[in-house]
């Protein structure tokens, strides 16, 4: 049965893990098998932001000085879309909780890429992506 997200949505393209210390976030995926892929500094929230990778598995981390540091604690998974503008239409006619009134852009990778937030049942995020 198709819902309209499925011809958009091609796959997992991260998990979002807050943390306190990016230096032992680092080293810990590092021991673990993940490869530093990206590294970059958000600056609009004032934080560093490293993209680690293991197969098709990849960890975006970010420091913010206020990871909760309990269980349950990552903060969003995010997933590649094809067309950002579309996905974005289809979650507000689905009448889903937005957590961003509007697409976003952050200057990520080569190009930058643009996404958007919605909230699900449990107040887990779900991160729409799309590389530009």
């Amino acid at each position: 049965m198709e819902n309209g997200f499925l011809k958009f949505v091609t796959g997992l393209q991260h998990i979002g893990i807050p943390t306190n210390d990016m230096d032992a976030t680092i080293v810990f995926y590092k021991a673990i098998g993940f490869e530093v892929v990206y590294q970059t500094v958000n600056e609009a929230a004032d934080e560093k932001v490293t993209f680690l990778r293991l197969g098709n598995v990849t960890v975006e981390t970010y420091e913010n000085k206020s990871a909760a540091l309990v269980d349950g604690a990552i903060d969003h998974i995010a997933l590649d879309v094809t067309d950002i503008e579309a996905v974005f239409g289809l979650a507000k006619e689905k009448g889903l909780q937005m957590i961003d009134t509007e697409i976003q852009f952050l200057p990520f990778w080569q190009n930058g890429v643009k996404f958007f937030r919605i909230l699900g049942p449990n107040k887990e995020k779900i991160e729409f992506n799309q590389y530009l």
